[in-house]
């Protein structure tokens, strides 16, 4: 892979590895090796991780493409498996668990672990995700759905993208929402500046809808239920940090991973969000099925913290 970059305005004096790492995607650690390998130049010429980039600068980056296993190994991961049958299988996710091997993610996947417990996935899709017709992110827990067999697949990403799926979420965010209840509807793309984060100020952004009403008010936080119109990346972090009540624990699209009320500290451990019900028509059956899960040990830690 070998990318060329050149700074605009905004970037001018950040350290070159910073620079990189927001303009790539590709972490800080990552890029100060490329560097030291002698990987990048600047204007033709090795430069080192602490040079300040200027407005006219060229960069190029070079970087190996890593040799890629595209067999998918089962692994013996203990998940929670919450229906099961020769076409679908539900699982409860675990906090912690990536859906699917990716970059930085090789194995000890969701993915990994469905593999070993049904003993085969559908042939179609990417060779790394076969079976997955929607995600989670790494540090949000609850229902997910995965295809076993092809016709199955093709089914359930039908549902998903005519929107017929009922998706319901819980989640804790920052501050205390005016409304009861209420809509945001504002596109969502990929950030520009930060290659890993979506946003709503994207030139090109796609249609996001999300539903909430309130359960709980607290000092500082709020309760909510939320359901999705649309299933963009990052959705519900992504809108609740645009209208400035991020939510809690989470390090990308909002500061507020520590709260301190009447002098306590109170820390959350990850993003306070959790796929709480799934509902869809079973590919084959063509019967309705709903699957909820009750909310993790560590979100209601952090309620009763707040109560």
């Amino acid at each position: 892979m070998i990318k060329l970059i050149s700074p605009v305005d905004n970037d001018i004096g950040k350290r070159l590895d910073v620079f990189l790492a927001e303009k790539t995607g590709i972490t800080r650690s990552q890029i100060q090796k490329i560097i030291k390998e002698g990987n990048v130049l600047v204007n033709n010429c090795l430069s080192f991780q602490n040079y300040k980039v200027k407005l006219g600068d060229v960069i190029r980056l070079t970087k190996k493409e890593e040799e890629r296993k595209d067999t998918l190994k089962p692994q013996d991961i203990p998940i929670e498996i919450l229906y099961q049958d020769d076409h679908i299988i539900v699982v409860n996710k675990p906090s912690k668990m990536v859906v699917y091997p990716s970059y930085g993610h090789p194995d000890s996947t969701l993915l990994n672990a469905v593999y070993f417990h049904t003993g085969r996935l559908p042939s179609v899709g990417s060779p790394l995700r076969k079976g997955v017709v929607h995600r989670l992110d790494k540090d949000t827990t609850g229902v997910i759905v995965i295809a076993i067999d092809d016709s199955s697949y093709y089914n359930l990403v039908e549902q998903f993208r005519s929107r017929i799926i009922k998706r319901k979420y819980i989640a804790l965010v920052y501050g205390n929402l005016k409304d009861e209840s209420g809509k945001i509807e504002q596109k969502i793309g990929r950030s520009s500046v930060n290659r890993k984060k979506m946003t709503v100020k994207a030139k090109i952004g796609k249609e996001a809808v999300t539903h909430w009403k309130v359960i709980s008010r607290f000092k500082q936080a709020t309760l909510i239920e939320v359901t999705l119109g649309t299933g963009r990346t990052h959705q519900i972090r992504v809108h609740f940090s645009s209208i400035g009540h991020p939510v809690l624990g989470d390090s990308l699209y909002g500061r507020k991973t520590l709260l301190t009320i009447e002098r306590k500290a109170i820390n959350f451990p990850r993003q306070m969000l959790h796929a709480q019900t799934l509902g869809f028509k079973h590919p084959v059956k063509d019967i309705y099925m709903e699957f909820t899960c009750p909310i993790p040990d560590d979100f209601v830690d952090s309620i009763k913290k707040l109560t």
